[in-house]
């Protein structure tokens, strides 16, 4: 008689098998093309408990398990002043999938929330990166993951042209500026969101959406869509996929593909520079 997989062997074999195509194999693409795991790393893996940086905490260790390169991973939770449901759901969950988190606290809710002028997201990300950061390196590690995903990187660059004024994309990894040493990585930079979506649904786990006091008033659906102008992003593509459903990947490779001779303004080092320049 053939053995019974348990709960947690079949929602890892769902990575490697029924989702190989759409997640495993990206991930793995992911991390080779941008060389993301190197030999002795110790990775925080940071965990918000919602969907993405749980499928990444198992991708990793699924990685780990196999790969020739040695490294190590802890899995770190900041609670940055969560609703007890919302802690009890990330603990639940961590132990469902048996990732052994290691959880430290934060006021970043308070202090954002304090912020009177305009939307404290971009405080409050900025504030949980530094705590992060802190943390891992004061646990002896080298790099922070990141569950940022493939339709992450779209959707921020779009934001940037249509909002910011800038073609700014996100990078798969890079070095931190305040913590000597440190790096981030985004494992799932080639990994889509709807994948994610679809394996969470098929395996019936149930994550936790933007949790901050900001948000928690706003109605999100399993598709992860709320008010905000990242979400009118979302929609936007979502659209133009109806009739051209190469869009998001022809975003991906344009900026992996950039020409700056047919740009009239760049900057880079922080400093701006024009097509006059060498006119």
């Amino acid at each position: 008689m053939a053995r019974q997989l348990t709960d947690l062997q079949l929602i890892e074999r769902s990575i490697i098998k029924t989702y190989r195509k759409e997640i495993w194999n990206p991930f793995i693409e992911g991390v080779k093309n941008y060389r993301l795991v190197n030999e002795g790393d110790k990775i925080a893996v940071c965990i918000s408990g919602g969907k993405d940086s749980m499928l990444m905490a198992l991708l990793l260790r699924q990685l780990q398990r196999v790969s020739e390169t040695d490294f190590e991973l802890v899995y770190l939770v900041m609670d940055p002043g969560y609703h007890p449901a919302n802690r009890q759901r990330i603990e639940e969950n961590a132990a469902r999938l048996g990732i052994p988190i290691t959880v430290f606290e934060s006021s970043i809710f308070d202090v954002a929330y304090g912020v009177n002028e305009g939307s404290p997201c971009y405080l409050c990300a900025r504030m949980r990166r530094g705590h992060l950061y802190a943390k891992a390196q004061e646990l002896g590690c080298n790099k922070i993951a990141l569950g940022h995903h493939f339709t992450d990187v779209i959707e921020t660059t779009l934001l940037g042209m249509f909002y910011g004024s800038q073609i700014q994309a996100m990078l798969p990894k890079l070095h931190s500026t305040n913590f000597e040493g440190m790096e981030l990585i985004r494992p799932m930079y080639c990994v889509h969101e709807d994948a994610i979506i679809r394996w969470a649904k098929h395996n019936d786990l149930h994550f936790i959406q933007c949790a901050c006091r900001f948000t928690e008033s706003y109605h999100h659906s399993d598709d992860g869509i709320g008010k905000s102008k990242r979400q009118e992003i979302k929609m936007l593509i979502k659209d133009l996929r109806k009739t051209n459903p190469d869009i998001e990947h022809n975003i991906f490779k344009s900026i992996h593909a950039v020409c700056l001779d047919t740009m009239p303004g760049y900057k880079t080092g922080g400093e701006y520079h024009s097509f006059l320049d060498n006119y």
